[in-house]
């Protein structure tokens, strides 16, 4: 790391929000475990749902922290245009030697006002792409586009698995010199034997004892694929009827899903319990996580039960054979196929044996690959070899 000089490297990490999810996670982490190394400022948009531990730490670095309020994930152009200026004025007063952006929103705009105030390396980690499964056609194809123009002012593009930095390649977007993986890190002590009553929680979701668990942990969105865990959990239930179904998490879908469930006769077998501060809690309850998204970079969610020891059935999509390995840690399935996730799901129920193998295996793949500080050891190096470039 960069220590012993007269003058640390000055570095930006900028984002959109620090509300609960993996980006912000990993932007958290990097900040408190660069600080030390590195002269790290935060530049954010306003944030509104945030967890207690970035609560806690945006407090303890709140002196570090700038706030762009019209910083934002939604496409507005005048917003945009006032947070890009914001942006490079700040840029030009603070002149830092590496601005380090996250996500779609944030990365475009952040590396535009970066190029315009000169800073000398500018790193771009997308933690997935919108290329496709998120828009039409017409829309993905202005992603790439746009995507293709700024990569050409960008030093580093950071994926978080293989398949981002093969899409990057295929579709054209960064050339494969540009491109580094570093996997998703997370900080491992805090998943193993957390402290949790298992039956005290349950009983806080109104669940009996003897009654198995499947849950979902993720945003109430299209492209998380809820609607066709609900599909089924009919077949599940049909088969094996002492079932509950937790859902995390809130979107735009809840109340279209809550009609899913009465529709379909499963209302009974669904608790839909928003969103959730303690995961760790919220895992010790589970036999199994389900992920059925049509698309995902990472599934964040998905390391974090492996951590813990959790089972997954999850689809065969985007970056997720890479957390999960099929038939070792979890099981994969078609995308969009509900008696596949069914199918699965009543396997796993029947086998405890199968479940505790699987337990097993995924807290030592977990270990193996996706720590805190392999991450961040990984981020440091890339800084150094980079600012010594420039």
């Amino acid at each position: 790391m960069a220590t012993g000089s007269a003058r640390k490297v000055k570095i930006a990490q900028v984002v959109t929000r620090m509300d609960w999810g993996g980006a912000p996670d990993i932007v958290r982490i990097l900040c408190e475990s660069l600080e030390s190394s590195y002269d790290v400022k935060l530049i954010i948009g306003p944030s509104k749902h945030l967890s207690e531990k970035t609560r806690l730490f945006l407090d303890k670095f709140r002196d570090n922290v700038f706030i762009i309020p019209h910083l934002k994930r939604d496409i507005n152009p005048l917003w945009d245009f006032l947070a890009l200026a914001k942006l490079f004025l700040l840029f030009k007063a603070e002149r830092f030697d590496i601005v380090h952006t996250h996500t779609a929103k944030a990365g475009f705009l952040g590396r535009i006002a970066s190029w315009l105030a000169g800073i000398p390396t500018i790193i771009y980690m997308p933690h997935g792409h919108v290329f496709y499964g998120y828009f039409g056609l017409l829309m993905s194809r202005v992603a790439i586009t746009v995507e293709r123009v700024v990569a050409c002012i960008t030093d580093k593009v950071m994926v978080l698995t293989e398949l981002e930095k093969r899409d990057l390649i295929a579709f054209r977007v960064t050339t494969p010199d540009k491109i580094e993986v570093i996997n998703s890190g997370l900080e491992l002590e805090n998943y193993r034997q957390p402290v949790v009553d298992v039956q005290s929680k349950k009983n806080e979701l109104q669940i009996e004892e003897d009654i198995s668990v499947v849950g979902v942990i993720a945003r109430l969105e299209p492209v998380k694929g809820h609607e066709y865990l609900i599909e089924a959990a009919r077949m599940v239930t049909e088969e094996l009827p002492r079932v509950k179904f937790l859902i995390v998490g809130e979107g735009s879908l809840r109340n279209d899903l809550e009609s899913q469930c009465k529709e379909l006769s499963v209302q009974d077998k669904f608790i839909f319990a928003g969103w959730q501060e303690d995961v760790c809690s919220i895992l010790s309850t589970l036999d199994i996580l389900v992920l059925p998204s049509v698309n995902e970079a990472v599934g964040r969610i998905l390391i974090e039960a492996g951590a813990c020891g959790v089972p997954v059935v999850a689809t065969n999509v985007g970056g997720i054979p890479e957390i999960v390995r099929d038939n070792v840690t979890g099981v994969l399935v078609a995308p969009r196929s509900p008696e596949d996730l069914a199918r699965a799901i009543i396997d796993l129920l029947n086998s405890a044996d199968k479940r505790q193998q699987m337990s097993i295996a995924a807290e030592q793949w977990i270990d193996d690959r996706f720590s805190a500080h392999r991450m961040v050891e990984e981020v440091s190096n890339s800084y150094d070899v980079l600012t010594a470039r420039s």
